[in-house]
């Protein structure tokens, strides 16, 4: 599951969605994590397309002055469905552009002596297009107030993991492509619902992508018996 993605700085600044992908080779570049602000893109009331920073993950509804997080994805499947995220869903859909975005892949650790421990360790892997081309991340976002007046918040929504992902973990981010995708999620162009489920689909990758572990020298802790 995605936890970690990158973006270029510069893409904060802009307000037209063409000018979304004229960040250049040398911008600096950004790593977002769960409940840091993101840059997101969605529609105003006017329906003009805006950006909005906005909190990675839906805070735990408790309304206690404190902010929780409880979900940072929703399961493209359900997500039209379940009482968190549906309204969200039907009238709240924005996207985040992706550098890299990461995904973990959980290896079992053992003691000393080579026996499992029956614990996991989390290996992150990196993946990109090797043209720097973004991936475009379909999210769903709502507001919360944790103390500090109304808030914006998103959760990324996924999809069963494609051929290459697949190798490491089980789901990946929902990633949109081409214009028609986009105004379609936004909600720009009026159509049924059905139509908009139909873009939670996996994307496989042309062999213009790949994916590497994010540092080798990370290794897998042999744990001491206590």
């Amino acid at each position: 599951m995605c936890g970690k993605f990158t973006q270029m700085a510069s893409w904060r600044e802009v307000h037209e969605f063409s000018n979304l992908f004229a960040a250049r080779v040398d911008d600096e570049v950004r790593t977002f994590t769960p409940m840091r602000a993101v840059p997101v893109v969605h529609l105003d009331r006017n329906g003009e397309r805006i950006i909005t920073p906005m909190i990675w993950g839906f805070t735990d509804r408790r309304g206690d002055g404190r902010r929780t997080p409880k979900h940072m994805h929703a399961r493209g499947e359900t997500v039209h469905q379940l009482r968190t995220f549906t309204d969200a869903f039907h009238a709240q859909r924005g996207i985040t552009f992706a550098k890299t975005f990461n995904e973990g892949r959980e290896v079992p650790l053992a003691y000393e002596d080579g026996e499992r421990a029956g614990k996991l360790w989390t290996q992150q892997w990196t993946i990109r297009h090797k043209e720097g081309r973004p991936a475009i991340i379909g999210v769903i976002y709502d507001q919360f107030d944790v103390g500090r007046g109304p808030e914006c918040e998103f959760v990324q929504v996924t999809v069963p993991a494609n051929q290459l992902i697949s190798a490491i973990t089980d789901r990946m981010p929902l990633l949109l492509e081409g214009h028609d995708d986009i105004a379609l999620w936004l909600g720009e162009w009026r159509a049924p619902i059905e139509e908009v489920m139909a873009l939670i689909r996996t994307r496989e990758f042309s062999s213009d992508w790949e994916m590497d572990v994010e540092d080798p020298s990370k290794k897998p802790p042999r744990l001491k018996r206590r």
